[in-house]
């Protein structure tokens, strides 16, 4: 049965863009020839070789860029401390950095293409350990961060996901999924080394010094790392979109799903300590639960990836989705204590994780691996709304019921939406599911 499905993902997903290369005639047979070209390529990757040192050097990469907005829940939480702003506002500083990721995602496509992967690299992590540096010059100005740590260190996290997006997909072909998956789940892991870092630097040298060592750290070792990469590919995309692409009712749905998924993602990181301070726990315990959150993502985007090999890449992220929704609509709701607040944070960092090591999974058995920045661009770019506002709406309806000092039922309604936004795309992922499966029956 899983073989079938997996054949059926296999089937459906490379038919979409065949599919869609029928809608226009003139200026689309020039992107048909580029398909084809790029579906030749595909069948002579080495499956690995130079592949590995790619996959190490995004993987430093993914640990720094992941990590460091995974863990700004516990920047805010002592900036709030410090009463330098609400959570509301602060929210919005960590929500605007992986807003660019969807804002820039194809002027950075276009980038890689100019400059190429290793340079847009290099670029993302000189911006983002250079805005973290001067972030620590800004600990007193909320205006300060918006532009540092906001703005700078978005460009630099846009630059930065974009490159390790795109490079391991021209490796790999058979193992995609779990090169993608290693990749990412570096950022996990980067999660949980940089939210305890975190936490002991701000009790000893406070929140100013946090900034500055972490982008040395990111300096020091990122740039590096993005020397390593290299491009296989030579084909190149000539345009940002291919609009034809949203004529297919799959792959709208898709686009959808993935649109309306990032709503909720930041959400648990980055109320995860204000939830914890709610219950009376310390900071400490916050940043630790931040950090479980954030090795399960690790573990969620590793063992996704795999799943993306062997079951599809569609019914992975069905399953991502499911366990997202489930442990926000039933089990956060219920952690009045410090044991069922684990258990949430654990089994929602598996399914958090796992949606960002399945989408290029997705993206590359749809277009291949040559087309893989022109169609990243689109996917990534419907992730504006949900990055720049997903988190802020929490931190408003929080706001609205009480505040963070409102008691556990002023977090409510912020948590029954971003479940109920997950469960919604996890709708939407059934219903492209069920159509794939349609299209199949009818051709056997």
């Amino acid at each position: 049965m899983a073989s079938t499905s997996a054949r059926s993902d296999a089937i459906e997903l490379n038919s979409i863009g065949t599919r869609a290369s029928s809608l226009q005639t003139g200026e689309d047979s020039a992107a048909d020839e580029i398909l084809q070209a790029s579906k030749a390529q595909d069948a002579s990757v080495p499956e690995g070789g130079y592949g590995w040192v790619v996959v190490a050097g995004c993987a430093v990469i993914c640990f720094w860029f992941v990590g460091t907005s995974y863990s700004w829940g516990i920047l805010q939480a002592a900036l709030v401390e410090e009463k330098l702003a609400p959570a509301t506002s602060l929210s919005f500083v960590g929500s605007l950095a992986v807003f660019f990721i969807a804002g820039l995602a194809l002027v950075n496509a276009r980038l890689i293409r100019l400059i190429g992967a290793r340079n847009t690299g290099l670029l993302g992590i000189a911006f983002l350990g250079g805005s973290e540096i001067l972030s620590g010059f800004a600990t007193k100005s909320l205006p300060g961060l918006f532009v540092t740590s906001g703005v700078g260190m978005g460009i630099g996290t846009s630059l930065c996901f974009m490159t390790v997006s795109v490079t391991p997909a021209q490796w790999f072909a058979k193992k995609r999924g779990l090169a993608t998956g290693i990749v990412y789940a570096a950022g996990g892991l980067g999660g949980t080394v940089i939210a305890f870092m975190f936490d002991g630097l701000i009790q000893r040298l406070g929140i100013a010094w946090t900034f500055r060592l972490c982008g040395l750290l990111t300096l020091g070792t990122g740039l590096p790392a993005a020397w390593l990469i290299k491009e296989r590919s030579a084909i190149r995309t000539a345009t940002f979109v291919e609009w034809r692409l949203f004529r297919d009712p799959i792959f709208l749905l898709l686009f959808l799903a993935a649109a309306i998924a990032t709503f909720p993602l930041f959400v648990p990181p980055f109320f995860l300590p204000l939830y914890a301070s709610s219950l009376g726990l310390s900071a400490s315990a916050g940043a630790g639960l931040v950090a479980g959150f954030n090795f399960s993502s690790a573990v969620g985007r590793l063992s996704c990836g795999f799943m993306c090999d062997k079951l599809g890449a569609v019914n992975t992220l069905l399953f991502s989705l499911a366990i997202s929704a489930g442990s926000m609509l039933v089990l956060w709701p219920l952690s009045d204590s410090i044991a069922p607040l684990v258990a949430f944070a654990v089994i929602n960092g598996v399914g958090n994780g796992g949606f960002f090591a399945v989408i290029p999974s997705v993206v590359g058995s749809v277009f291949g691996s040559a087309r893989m920045g022109v169609a990243m661009g689109m996917i990534v770019s419907g992730w504006a709304g949900g990055y720049l506002l997903g988190a802020p709406i929490a931190g408003y309806l929080l706001a609205a019921f009480g505040g963070q000092d409102g008691g556990l039922r002023a977090y409510l309604p912020a948590i029954m939406y971003a479940g109920g936004l997950s469960l919604l795309a996890g709708a939407l992922v059934a219903t492209a599911r069920f159509k794939m499966d349609r299209k199949v029956l009818k051709k056997l």
